[in-house]
């Protein structure tokens, strides 16, 4: 296989409602599989929205799979479609953690990637371990937003031999937004970056600015951004590790 198609759902979501969120994401991965994308990811907490804890709290939050990650299993089998599912994850009483989820085209959860950086989020504990995984004879490492502040998490992948970095994110620009992370990283291990982030507003963060990515050696390949929910998508090369267009297709949800 030496192309990919990718669709990152650069998605406009509410805090602490779960239905419509589920519902714009179910939207977002329809859509993708109808134009033949083979890879579907979800920005950061796609199911709750980033600052969820101060409208619903955390007793909802149960132990994966729960209802909302198998509709999008059920969804991605029925679809035959790999999906990044950026969701929460509770594995026992007294830890909660913000994850991501590698969902196979049949519908089964591959790995979990749990977020190390969690110093934002008081409601969630720190993961303690970064591993690739393996999808279309790639092994792919995970940084859910925060974990690309450092160089520690993408340098650990890179040693245990991932090839590319995937990063679901809610990193609103402005006060303690992004000033050259994710393209450190790269420079860093030398590995390529896709960076699914995305809009909207919620109490006191303003994503509309923010932007979704692909990242090689410090350069930004593709990069956009929008007040509405949008589809990107893009084909991968493999064997040259980058894209070959040089602008995402856009579609709006």
């Amino acid at each position: 296989m030496s192309r990919l198609r990718i669709s990152l759902l650069h998605l406009s979501l509410k805090p602490g409602e779960l239905v419509s969120n589920c519902a714009l994401v179910e939207r977002g991965i329809r859509a993708a599989a109808a134009i033949g994308s083979d890879w579907i990811l979800t920005p950061e907490l796609c199911v709750s929205g980033y600052q969820f804890a101060d409208v619903i709290g955390t007793d909802w939050i149960g132990e994966q799979p729960d209802e909302w990650t198998m509709r999008v299993c059920g969804l991605g089998r029925s679809l035959r479609r790999v999906i990044w599912f950026a969701h929460v994850d509770r594995p026992s009483a007294n830890k909660i953690y913000n994850a991501a989820f590698l969902i196979g085209a049949d519908g089964e959860i591959v790995s979990c990637h749990r977020k190390i950086n969690t110093h934002a989020e008081p409601w969630t504990s720190p993961g303690e371990i970064a591993q690739p995984a393996g999808c279309h004879g790639l092994k792919v490492g995970v940084l859910i937003c925060a974990d690309a502040y450092t160089a520690g998490i993408a340098q650990t992948l890179k040693s245990k031999g991932a090839q590319l970095l995937v990063s679901p994110a809610a990193w609103a620009p402005g006060l303690n937004g992004p000033e050259g992370e994710w393209e450190q990283r790269t420079l860093e291990t030398g590995l390529p970056l896709i960076v699914c982030n995305r809009t909207g507003r919620e109490k006191t963060l303003t994503f509309e600015g923010a932007e979704s990515l692909v990242i090689k050696n410090g350069r930004r390949l593709l990069s956009y951004s929008s007040r509405r929910s949008t589809m990107l998508t893009f084909d991968w090369d493999i064997q040259r590790m980058a894209p070959f267009a040089e602008e995402f297709e856009t579609t709006y949800l």
